[in-house]
């Protein structure tokens, strides 16, 4: 009799220490569980067994133990014990729930143990900026790095750098397009400067502040006062022209009728020549001598008066140069003033493409060096019934049911 207590103290004691070794194992492997709040979807992994204290033995209840799935209401449904609401519980409080609900529907006097383990996480949810968005299963010590990395890292092209690369070079022909809208805008201002005869450039109040609008201004300037200088030495050269053409005009005049004067005298001594002449008293070549030099004076007046009437012509012409001179120069500002408002306004679209491509190229790849935007981490999670969204950093948890967004800073070009 002795014999067989003992055998059976050995035995019922094989039989605690496996369901010791059972329950810590189970233990160990559902330590994040038990603080864990169920929710729908989430799989778990039920084991019951009963110490029926009359027998001495262990019952093991494999009708209900299983593997089960939280449904969308939200409820755990198992066999015996039915629907048993689950979201927002842990294992822990499932686990005494399915004994007791065995106990008393069956009227157990020893109350079945049950052991609940989550064999699979409900899933979590990526968003925006990453390779590949979507759902994921979920696995415990899940930060928000980790999450990026098991969804593929920030989003790329489909040839890996391809996109990065555009979005290089969209910024950098964003940068030297605004460089040249800069400078347009400056030299737009310069020509409507010099067209209303103003001495100084002002800068459009839009961009006077921009650092690198008073080195514009100072160029433009330069070319203004250059032109301006060029324009005024000739004008210059051509009313000292004129001045000494008038000059001329006048110094012929007085030639002129210095020569009339003259061939007056000559006239009223080749009268007094013929009247002797006529008596026999003075040689005809005398007569003839005054005539010619007569004659000689007056090709010397019309010498003189068509010199005076080149001079008048050429003062006609410098007159008309100058103010060719000047119509062409205010030709030329229109000209140029329409070149430069046709090369802005083509200068402003490029800018738009080009930030529509880095809006496109910025979206799905990652920032470049020197111009590196930051990222944004966003949580939203679900607790007690209500939404909510945390902000968050690389190491903060990640836990199932999650939704990550991940979000790039706008670049400052797009701004």
């Amino acid at each position: 009799m002795k014999s067989y207590t003992a055998l059976f103290s050995r035995s019922r004691a094989r039989q605690i220490g496996g369901l010791a070794c059972l329950v810590i194992a189970l233990s160990a492997s559902t330590a994040f569980a038990d603080d864990y709040q169920l929710g729908t979807q989430d799989k778990l992994t039920v084991r019951v067994v009963e110490w029926q204290t009359v027998e001495g033995a262990f019952r093991d209840w494999s009708s209900v133990s299983g593997d089960y799935t939280i449904g969308p209401s939200g409820n755990l449904s198992l066999p015996f014990v039915g629907e048993t609401p689950a979201s927002g519980k842990t294992t822990a409080e499932i686990a005494e729930t399915i004994g007791k609900t065995l106990q008393q529907k069956f009227g157990l006097s020893d109350r079945p143990e049950a052991s609940v383990e989550v064999a699979q996480y409900r899933p979590f949810y990526i968003s925006g900026d990453i390779k590949t968005p979507g759902q994921y299963p979920y696995a415990p010590d899940l930060t928000v790095l980790k999450a990026i990395s098991i969804a593929g890292g920030m989003r790329r092209g489909a040839d890996g750098e391809r996109t990065e690369r555009d979005l290089i070079t969209a910024e950098g022909s964003h940068a030297v397009l605004s460089d040249e809208q800069l400078r347009l805008m400056v030299t737009r201002a310069r020509i409507e400067a010099e067209l209303a005869g103003d001495t100084e450039v002002a800068a459009p109040k839009d961009i006077a502040s921009l650092p690198a609008v008073p080195a514009m201004i100072a160029d433009e300037t330069a070319i203004m006062v250059s032109r301006q200088k060029k324009i005024t030495l000739r004008l210059q050269a051509l009313d000292d022209l004129k001045g000494l053409l008038e000059r001329e005009i006048v110094s012929l005049g007085q030639k002129s009728e210095t020569q009339k004067r003259q061939v007056e005298l000559a006239r009223k001594e080749l009268s007094g020549i013929d009247t002797l002449a006529q008596k026999g008293l003075v040689v005809n070549t005398r007569l003839l001598s005054t005539e010619r030099a007569i004659a000689e004076m007056e090709g010397k007046i019309l010498d003189l008066d068509t010199a005076m009437l080149r001079a008048k012509q050429d003062i006609s012409k410098a007159e008309q140069e100058a103010i060719d001179l000047k119509n062409d120069n205010v030709s030329e500002l229109a000209v140029e003033r329409q070149k430069v408002v046709a090369e802005l306004n083509a200068v402003t679209l490029k800018l738009g493409t080009q930030k529509g491509l880095i809006s496109e190229a910025g979206g799905v790849a990652p920032a470049t060096a020197g111009a590196r935007q930051p990222l944004s981490y966003v949580l939203v999670r679900k607790s007690s019934g209500k939404t909510k969204e945390i902000a968050a950093a690389e190491d903060t948890p990640v836990l199932p049911g999650d939704v990550l967004k991940v979000e790039r800073a706008a670049s400052p070009l797009m701004q």
